[in-house]
């Protein structure tokens, strides 16, 4: 039997719609949509239907949508075309301390370049206070940064206010929005941002699709050089096939997004509260109430998130923070949350998607208690060197 799917922040299934629409532009509708001959053309309008789709979920217009490989891409392309197009302006950028490593990394290196960054500190439920990037701006910034939400604990950030403040002194926003499209609502008027990221996997595309908006007259530089596709803004011949699903994805993700919502929100709150009455002593992290609907991030007082999920086979979710470098620090994002050592590693993220049901979320509670009482038998309370020991069984990472 499969093991339960709880970790749909790392990566969704594609959807079965998304695949029928898919899989013809894998056999006759090969065509390059910069060919003028009827298989070209077909292409093209493939593309320009994709491209309609991702702007109405983003309440945008087509032509400020362009594709790209990924959230990583256009993370890129958003972060250091804006540092090199505005350079001459300023070398100040304002993000988070929370933010993903597709953000932070291409942060670090543009550091290196000559640009200043400052990493703005969160709350203890993973929130930027507003107030604190008002006071960071300085004449020489030209770009903010904010995660829309958390990946980790879903925290959704106030970027409404945070855009108004960046208007107000005539500053860029952008946001990597790929954990909440889809999720919640993402309009970039209402958001009050000028770039948006988006990654095709956390919207039950396929992996290696992505999209990024970029409001109209934002001078930004091109991250990939060669032929003028994209508008002139990202090079290379469209990946017709996986930019189809994006924008099929898109569709559903518009006609589903309250209903779905709202389903999956009481799934979670059903889950989170049979694990507290089932297993006792757990401990939310993240905002209480400005959270993704999908996200439960808790940590098991007494366990080691890592040791449970490695007992727990029937059940596939994720530990700490995403393990992209395999080490074992304690997550980022709990860390700058102030979350203690031992609620941090006891952490785990519990992420719901399309095809959860009730009946996967109450067997997961069931199965997530009995081990976490075993765990808790076995070890009568958590010592340093137990949790560092806990460390070598980690079973999965988060997205």
């Amino acid at each position: 039997m499969q093991p339960i799917y709880l970790d749909y922040n790392a990566t969704t299934p594609i959807d079965p719609a998304v695949v029928e629409e898919l899989l013809p532009f894998l056999k006759e509708g090969f065509g390059n949509p910069s060919s003028n001959h009827p298989y070209g053309q077909a292409a093209k309008q493939a593309v320009e239907l994709a491209r309609s789709r991702v702007a109405g979920l983003l309440g945008c217009a087509p032509a400020e949508v362009i594709f790209t490989s990924g959230g990583t891409e256009s993370n890129n392309q958003a972060l250091i075309g804006i540092a090199l197009a505005n350079g001459d302006r300023g070398r100040h950028i304002i993000t988070s301390s929370i933010e993903h490593p597709a953000v932070l990394n291409p942060l670090h290196w543009l550091e290196g370049q000559g640009y200043s960054v400052t990493y703005l500190p969160v709350d203890g439920t993973g929130r930027v206070d507003p107030e604190a990037v008002r006071r960071a701006i300085t004449r020489e910034t030209i770009l903010i940064s904010i995660m829309h939400a958390n990946n980790e604990v879903g925290t959704i950030q106030p970027l409404a206010e945070i855009g108004a403040i960046a208007r107000e002194h005539g500053i860029l926003l952008h946001t990597d929005a790929a954990q909440s499209v889809g999720k919640i609502p993402t309009r970039v008027d209402d958001l009050r941002v000028d770039l948006l990221t988006i990654a095709g996997h956390k919207l039950y595309a396929p992996k290696g699709i992505g999209a990024l908006y970029i409001r109209r007259g934002v001078k930004i530089d091109s991250y990939l050089h060669g032929a003028g596709h994209e508008g002139g803004r990202r090079a290379g011949t469209e990946n017709v096939p996986y930019i189809v699903a994006l924008g099929k994805a898109s569709e559903l993700a518009a006609e589903r997004l309250a209903t779905e919502g709202e389903r999956i929100l009481t799934l979670r709150e059903r889950f989170h509260a049979s694990l507290r009455d089932l297993a006792g002593d757990v401990e939310l992290n993240g905002h209480p109430t400005d959270r993704l609907p999908n996200t439960l991030n808790v940590s098991f007082r007494g366990v080691v998130g890592a040791d449970l999920l490695a007992r727990t086979p029937e059940i596939a979710a994720s530990t700490g923070s995403a393990c992209h470098d395999g080490s074992g620090e304690l997550s980022g994002v709990l860390k700058a949350m102030g979350v203690s050592r031992e609620q941090g590693f006891g952490a785990v993220r519990f992420s719901l998607g399309r095809l959860t049901t009730s009946a996967d979320i109450d067997r997961a509670a069931e199965v997530v208690a009995v081990r976490v009482k075993e765990l808790r038998a076995i070890r009568g309370g958590v010592s340093h060197n137990q949790v560092q020991t806990g460390l070598s069984a980690l079973a999965s990472c988060a997205g």
